[in-house]
């Protein structure tokens, strides 16, 4: 089986169960809003893994409960090992990424986040896992490209009694080819509360974003150019 990265599952029998992975950014919450469309019974999955706020994880808890989904948070340490301005406070947080890699990258955070997910959904005795993971309007970090999803996916095929067994986990990235205006336009066809989310890399306690950061100016480029309203909080 390969792994999705069209706009579209397009292979849910409804009531088949799927684990989401939800970080309570505007993409994840997207993410979640495609998966359910497409029939899927979800279960959200988010990660407290070392970041330097909260905030997001307190979205990734109003998106679901928005939802209605059962949602797990797990606390892993990859954050502890630094390398990365989101995890580490001594690294600070640039206003653009520069070239190559920004240091905003967490090393293998989405190959983690993936092999948990992968877990999990064996335990449900899930169809599929999806990742908001996008190659377009992002900072470059390389776990983030459809050649990354569909490695994961031959690991997946590899690694699993699923798929052993004939009935493989399936990864789907349906965003990893739209630009942030093109997700944003999807996710307001399908309902998504945007106020909910929180796409910052400095927000504070209370999830107002910086309006400096890569993160919030992809965000604002994409409610502009979708010709949406920014419901984003931002710091006076």
């Amino acid at each position: 089986m390969h792994a999705s990265t069209s706009g579209s599952a397009g292979i849910s029998t409804r009531g088949d169960l799927a684990v989401v992975l939800l970080s309570g950014g505007l993409d994840s919450a997207t993410l979640l809003a495609i998966a359910r469309q497409e029939g899927y019974v979800c279960h959200a999955l988010s990660f407290d893994y070392g970041q330097t706020h909260s905030a997001e994880l307190a979205a990734a808890r109003r998106v679901a409960a928005h939802c209605d989904v059962r949602h797990r948070i797990l606390t892993i340490p990859i954050g502890s090992l630094g390398g990365s301005a989101l995890t580490d406070p001594s690294i600070p947080v640039p206003d653009q990424g520069g070239e190559g890699i920004p240091v905003t990258y967490v090393p293998a955070r989405n190959t983690v986040f993936l092999a948990l997910a992968l877990a999990w959904a064996e335990v449900l005795k899930a169809r599929a896992v999806f990742i908001g993971v996008n190659a377009l309007d992002y900072s470059g970090y390389p776990d983030c490209r459809p050649e990354f999803v569909a490695a994961f996916q031959e690991l997946a095929n590899l690694a699993t009694r699923q798929a052993v067994e004939g009935a493989p986990v399936e990864i789907h990235a349906p965003l990893v080819n739209m630009t942030k205006a093109e997700i944003i336009k999807r996710g307001t066809e399908l309902g998504v509360d945007y106020s909910n989310t929180v796409s910052c890399y400095r927000a504070d306690s209370a999830g107002r974003a910086c309006a400096r950061c890569d993160a919030c100016r992809f965000r604002a480029q994409g409610f502009s150019q979708a010709g949406v309203m920014d419901p984003t909080h931002y710091r006076a």
